[in-house]
Parts: structure tokens; C-alpha cells; sequence
């Protein structure tokens, strides 16, 4: 899943939130590392929606 990195992030937050689900279930929807959606919720999504971070 390539494309908006932004974008990206917010959906991988809303798939693990609203699935209760992991970080490793969430890179095998999205077709990602597990290292990169890591980055994602934990270096990326608080620099730009500290919100959907906080959830």
C-alpha cells in the first residue's frame, strides 16, 4: 500500500482500533512490514492527528 503516508497511517489506526487487532494482523491486511506500520502509528500519526494517536 503505497501512496499518502498520512493517509495511510489514519487507516491503519482506524483498522486496529475498530478490529481490535495487531499490529502484525494490520501489516498482512495492508500488505506492509510490521516495522513500517510501527513507524507509522507511533512516529507518524502523532505529528499530524494527535487524536486518532491518543485512541
Amino acid at each position: 500500500m503505497k501512496g499518502n503516508i498520512e493517509e495511510r497511517a489514519c487507516q491503519l489506526a482506524l483498522y486496529i482500533i475498530e478490529n481490535r487487532t495487531t499490529v502484525r494482523a494490520a501489516a498482512q491486511k495492508f500488505g506492509i512490514s510490521k516495522s513500517t506500520v510501527h513507524k507509522d502509528l507511533s512516529e507518524r500519526l502523532p505529528a499530524f492527528n494527535q487524536p486518532l494517536y491518543l485512541q
